[in-house]
């Protein structure tokens, strides 16, 4: 895969991503994608990287700005860096009540990319940051 297609396919991820289509997104990762997660543990497999998008489409309504999209010479590797724009919808268990809270928040994400697909995909922001602005 070369750069240009690894950074169209990590662009159609977040396409799907900000029109809310997990089908779009799953057309995207690997039967056997790795799901990091800021924070969090490690998901593996296509199953729980739906099961991962279904709950996000339930407790957060989100659009990604600002998008800048990177990826290596080969096509293996990408990232990008961007800025949540986002509303607390449903009580995530040990995080602060949903009250529709809104936040804006820099993240990134980081990729492996192998036979056309999203291998890995890890996601970094601020915890304490996205926690301070829904508990203000």
């Amino acid at each position: 895969m070369s750069r240009a297609e690894a950074e169209a396919l990590i662009g159609r991820y977040y396409a799907a991503f900000n029109a809310g289509d997990a089908a779009g997104m799953l057309d995207c990762v690997a039967d056997d994608v790795e799901h990091r997660v800021n924070e969090g543990g490690v998901r593996r497999g296509r199953a729980l990287f739906d099961e991962f998008c279904s709950h996000m489409g339930v407790s957060y309504r989100e659009t990604l700005k600002d998008m800048v999209i990177f990826a290596n010479q080969d096509g293996t590797r990408g990232a990008a860096e961007f800025v949540v724009h986002g509303e607390y919808l449903q009580t995530d268990p040990g995080l602060p009540e949903a009250k529709g809270q809104r936040y804006v928040l820099p993240a990134g994400g980081f990729f492996d990319i192998r036979d056309g697909r999203i291998a890995r995909v890890t996601t970094f922001y601020n915890l304490n940051d996205w926690i301070a602005q829904v508990s203000a």
